[in-house]
């Protein structure tokens, strides 16, 4: 009797100790995170067509970073991603994109993008979601507006959400059209 304790407690620890624990989740790829902005890019002739801009750079205020995917891109949409930790995130966006190197071409650092630059302001609020162990939380944006900043050039003439208090909780379909 008294190796049968020796063992049996051992061996029932070991066993609620397992049944207790599970496996180390990984967050499948699939599992949707937070999602960015949709815009579409519409014909201001006719706004039932989109209509590609070309040579576009978007680039975020206050970081300064070109985003990738618009990197001198041609595109009729937009998937920006919006600020997590604040409730305003800005891009500069320019049409027909070059690249100015200040009168130095073997000097890169002196370089800056040129072009018909437009800034949109996104203002929102934000909601975070538990999605899972694994996956952790993701932020949901409510009360979405957006506004094109006022210039002497702007090239994007009107811009219009697709639901009345728009949210953006998934990247199933655009959230703004904006026409130029």
């Amino acid at each position: 009797m008294k190796y049968f304790k020796i063992l049996v407690i051992p061996l029932l620890f070991v066993v609620a100790i397992s049944i207790s624990c599970e496996r180390d989740d990984i967050c499948p790829d699939s599992t949707p995170t937070t999602p960015r902005l949709i815009i579409d890019l519409l014909d201001n002739n006719n706004t039932d067509n989109k209509k590609r801009v070309f040579d576009l750079v978007a680039i975020g205020v206050d970081n300064e970073f070109v985003l990738p995917d618009y990197n001198f891109s041609n595109t009729d949409n937009l998937v920006l991603p919006l600020k997590t930790d604040e409730n305003t995130t800005q891009y500069i966006l320019v049409k027909e994109a070059t690249v100015n190197d200040a009168g130095t071409p073997d000097d890169t650092t002196d370089d800056f993008i040129d072009g018909n630059q437009d800034t949109i302001t996104i203002n929102y609020s934000r909601k975070e979601v538990y999605v899972s162990r694994a996956c952790g939380y993701k932020t949901i944006f409510e009360n979405v507006t957006l506004t094109i900043e006022p210039d002497a050039d702007n090239w994007i003439l009107t811009r219009q959400p697709l639901t009345d208090n728009q949210s953006v909780e998934d990247e199933a379909a655009a959230h703004f059209t904006m026409s130029h």
